[in-house]
């Protein structure tokens, strides 16, 4: 199956509704109490974010740091696994959560891969890579997940590299209102099959120009109802939210 294919079969629906870094509203975010959740309230995926830690594994925290979201300190990719599962990832959140871990990419496909669709986020602001974008590769081939994900990054470097590692599995260029030119002059020419902008860039006019390019759109952060419907009736086709169960009561 093409990627091409793949991705059409993900959006053989009106508009999916993936938990953002799981349902972060909720539970403390990447975390796999966070994608549970998403999943109990009906999402039909999650996006989360990846590292490759110091001695080679996909580990998921947002941050270039850990220091936001844990007891710990220090650049995730400069943690060994051993060090980063040392760390309470939940307390901050709640006491509820206290003890949750930092999960692995394996832990998350293992959990919730057979029910949902995974939206993986490489976290790159580099030219050079670490070899994160083979230890993502490896991870989907390892779990068999190549038709259900997408893998995504605000780096087009880093889509470039993926891209060449795991050609048939599809690929989400993430941009922002204060993208600098340059960082979008390195997608120019280059690929891909979903187009990830923050909701507030999107217009009816930004939704023709990604469907003349053959882009699926998918939108960040939406936790509006209103926004959400606005969106849809646009023609996004997936809604990027901290809050599966409200834009999905939204979608009806």
């Amino acid at each position: 199956m093409t990627k091409n294919a793949i991705i059409q079969a993900m959006y053989d629906r009106d508009v999916l509704v993936f938990g953002h870094r799981g349902a972060k509203l909720y539970a403390p975010q990447n975390t796999l109490p966070a994608f549970e959740l998403a999943a109990a309230q009906g999402a039909h995926g999650v996006e989360l974010d990846v590292h490759r830690s110091k001695d080679g594994y996909p580990v998921i925290v947002h941050d270039f740091t850990v220091d936001a979201t844990t007891d710990g300190s220090g650049a995730v990719t400069e943690l060994t696994l051993a060090e980063l599962k040392a760390l309470d990832a939940g307390a901050y959140f709640g006491a509820a959560f206290a003890g949750t871990r930092i999960p692995t990419l394996d832990e998350v496909f293992e959990a919730v891969g057979a029910r949902l669709y995974i939206n993986v986020e490489i976290k790159s602001i580099s030219a050079q890579t670490d070899g994160v974008e083979e230890v993502v590769a490896d991870c989907i081939r390892r779990h068999g997940m190549e038709r259900r994900v997408i893998v995504s990054s605000f780096n087009p470097l880093t889509l470039r590299r993926f891209r060449a590692i795991l050609p048939d599995v599809p690929i989400g260029y993430l941009d922002w209102a204060g993208a600098p030119p340059e960082l979008r002059a390195q997608i120019a020419g280059f690929a891909y099959e979903a187009y990830h902008p923050e909701h507030s860039m999107i217009s009816p006019e930004l939704i023709a120009d990604a469907d003349a390019a053959g882009h699926i759109v998918n939108a960040w952060t939406v936790n509006d109802a209103e926004r959400v419907k606005l969106l849809a009736a646009m023609g996004v086709r997936g809604i990027i939210t901290d809050a599966p169960d409200i834009a999905l009561a939204a979608l009806g």
